[in-house]
C-alpha cells in the first residue's frame, strides 16, 4: 500500500535518480500525460527525461510499426505514445534497466532491491569472495545492506549453533562461495534507513527572553569597559585562579564497533 501511494505521489516535478527506481514503465507514462501544458515542465523536459534514462532503457521509435513495436515487446519494453510539445508527439519504448551485475549497482538503486536480489547479483559475478570486489562496490552495498563473513571448512560450516544458524534465524540471506575444501559465507540484510534528522534553528532570543543575568546586564553591556588588571605572581592565589583544560576522550570509545570475526580451528 505504502509503496502505490509512493508511486502515485511522484510527478516529473518531484522525480530524482533515487526514487525513479520506486516506479515502473507505465507510471512514466502516467506522469507524462499532460505534460506539455505545465510551462515548467516544457523547460526542464531534458532533465526530466535524463534522470529517467538514469533507470529506464528508452527507445525513441521512429517507425511507428507494428513489427518494430512487436520487436521492442518481446525484449520487454512497454511501448506508448507520449507528447512532447503541444505539435509533437513520438513513440517511446521503455524498460526498467536490469541489476545483473555488481556493476550495475549504484548509490541510487541499492536501497531499492531485496537481500535476496543482492544474493543473486553477488552470485552471477562472484569468484574470488567479498574481498575480491572492488572497494567502489563494496562501499554501494553497505550503504544498504549490512555485510558479514566467515570462512570456514565445508565440513564444519553449518555446525548447530554456530554463526550461520545464528544469522539465518536473524534474517540474513546468505551466498555461500567455495573455496577448495573451505567455504566463505557471505551474510546479508537490509540495513534499516535511518530519519535523517532535520536542522534545528535556535530562535533569536528577545529580551522578554533572555535569561535574568544576560537582561540585567544587557543595556549597560557597551558602557562599562573594564580596564585591564595587572597581575603577579603574588596576586594568584586559589580564589582567582582556575585553569581550563580539555580532557580528551579515547578515540577507541568513540569509533563505532566493529564486528569481528575469528575463524573457528
Amino acid at each position: 500500500m505504502k509503496e502505490e501511494e509512493t508511486k502515485k505521489a511522484i510527478t516529473l516535478k518531484t522525480i530524482t535518480k533515487s526514487n525513479v527506481w520506486d516506479i515502473q514503465e507505465n507510471d512514466i507514462f502516467r506522469m507524462w500525460e499532460g505534460a506539455d501544458k505545465d510551462a515548467e515542465v516544457k523547460e526542464n523536459i531534458r532533465r526530466y527525461v535524463d534522470i529517467i534514462k538514469t533507470a529506464f532503457l528508452v527507445e525513441e521509435l521512429k517507425e511507428d510499426t507494428k513489427l518494430l513495436k512487436g520487436k521492442y515487446e518481446k525484449m520487454g519494453y512497454k511501448i506508448a505514445t507520449v507528447k512532447v510539445d503541444e505539435n509533437m508527439k513520438t513513440t517511446w519504448a521503455i524498460k526498467k534497466r536490469p541489476i545483473m551485475r555488481v556493476s550495475d549497482l549504484t548509490y541510487e538503486n541499492i536501497t531499492h532491491i531485496s537481500a535476496a536480489k543482492l544474493v543473486e547479483v553477488l552470485d552471477r559475478n562472484f569468484g574470488g569472495g567479498w574481498d575480491s570486489l572492488p572497494q567502489s562496490i563494496q562501499d554501494i552495498i553497505e550503504s544498504g545492506f549490512e555485510i558479514s563473513t566467515t570462512t570456514l571448512p565445508q565440513s564444519r560450516l553449518h555446525k548447530p549453533g554456530g554463526m550461520y544458524e545464528k544469522k539465518v534465524a536473524d534474517g540474513f540471506e546468505v551466498l555461500e562461495v567455495q573455496k577448495g575444501t573451505w567455504v566463505e559465507a557471505i551474510f546479508v540484510k537490509v540495513k534499516p534507513q535511518m530519519e535523517k534528522p532535520r536542522l534545528q534553528l535556535q530562535p533569536k532570543l528577545d529580551e522578554d527572553d533572555m535569561p535574568i543575568d544576560d537582561y540585567k546586564n544587557h543595556d549597560d553591556v557597551d558602557d562599562e569597559i573594564e580596564e585591564p588588571m595587572d597581575f603577579n605572581d603574588d596576586d594568584i592565589n586559589e580564589d582567582n585562579y582556575r585553569t581550563t583544560f580539555v580532557i580528551e576522550t579515547d578515540p577507541d570509545e568513540e569509533a563505532d564497533g566493529l564486528e569481528d570475526y575469528v575463524e573457528e580451528e
